[in-house]
């Protein structure tokens, strides 16, 4: 373990940080800085090679803090929220300054299981912002749709023929937007050696296609992200688990509720499409339905077959090989 600790509490406008010796967990050092570069490159120059800093994964207010603190070598825990709150037991009051010294303890508490974060490179980055804006633009797009569909409707008692034209309108320019955000999506794959290599390999896998490929690739930082096949089934909501306890708790074997329901519903659609193209996960739904199971629990299995071989075809140099029967 380094010989500081530094946790970082971030604000749009401030980071208030505290220090930590890991021995005694004593403090060794408070304050707060401005959240702008010119103030984090003076502050991060008053630390040496022997501090680690540890901060909650806060999306963009903290991008500028993470990517100063990697430009200057210094090792990060970015630690999940959820998992920070969920491990603080009872505690009163809520400050900057103390969820700073919280922060701090908890990388000390739990450096056993915590990893240093890796920056991902550029590219990923900017494939990230370009499914999220997909992503914005598709439920725009089904809202105007449902729009357009409820003005048609109303347009039959209620003369509304403009709203009906202007939200055609608003749908058609959204669909536009769309397909150049997927162009440039490929093109940024497509300019980066490794990306293309992964993604030309596991959009061989029947019922992956250019947006659930890319979706994986993003969510596992080239496949450096996740050990297994498991472990991302389980960042998906794929992978089901008991629950039980004695002999009088017997619940349902299901997946859990904290996922990225976004990958999960992408996964989903790639499975549907699996069973009506690949003969062989066609036979294992009809099995698993002739068997009485509910159909959206074998399209999460198929879903979570789609995973195991994502995985194998990104981690070796054998491309899928479809079966023919």
């Amino acid at each position: 373990m380094k010989n500081k600790v530094i946790g970082i509490d971030i604000s749009k406008d401030n980071l208030d940080f505290c220090q930590l010796e890991p021995t005694t967990m004593n403090v060794t050092g408070r304050g707060a800085t401005p959240n702008q570069r010119s103030a984090i490159e003076k502050w991060i120059k008053c630390f040496d090679r022997y501090t680690v800093f540890a901060l909650e994964h806060t999306g963009h207010y903290g991008a500028l803090l993470i990517e100063c603190i990697n430009e200057h070598g210094f090792d990060l825990y970015l630690i999940n929220p959820l998992e920070l709150k969920k491990s603080l037991g009872i505690h009163r009051g809520k400050t900057d300054a103390k969820d700073a010294y919280r922060i701090a303890e908890y990388a000390i508490v739990n450096q056993h299981k915590l990893k240093y974060h890796q920056l991902p490179s550029r590219s990923l980055k900017k494939l990230k912002a370009l499914l999220t804006a997909r992503e914005r633009y598709v439920k725009i797009s089904v809202q105007l749709q449902n729009a357009v569909k409820a003005n048609e409707i109303l347009d039959k008692s209620i003369d509304v023929k403009f709203l009906v034209s202007e939200e055609r309108k608003l749908h058609q320019a959204i669909i536009k937007s769309i397909r150049k955000v997927e162009t440039e999506i490929k093109k940024v794959v497509a300019q980066n050696i490794e990306l293309k290599t992964t993604y030309e390999k596991i959009t061989k896998v029947v019922g992956i296609g250019p947006i659930i490929a890319t979706k994986c690739i993003v969510e596992t930082a080239n496949f450096s992200k996740f050990d297994n096949a498991r472990k991302f089934s389980c960042h998906c909501g794929l992978a089901p688990f008991e629950y039980k306890s004695g002999t009088s708790i017997r619940g349902k074997t299901k997946t859990h509720y904290l996922r990225d329901k976004s990958l999960k519903a992408i996964l989903t659609k790639g499975a549907v499409t699996a069973i009506q193209h690949d003969i062989q996960l066609k036979k294992y739904y009809n099995r698993k339905m002739a068997e009485g199971k509910h159909h959206m629990s074998v399209i999460n299995a198929v879903a979570n077959k789609l995973v195991l071989r994502i995985f194998a075809v990104a981690k070796r140099k054998e491309p899928f090989v479809k079966l023919s029967h």
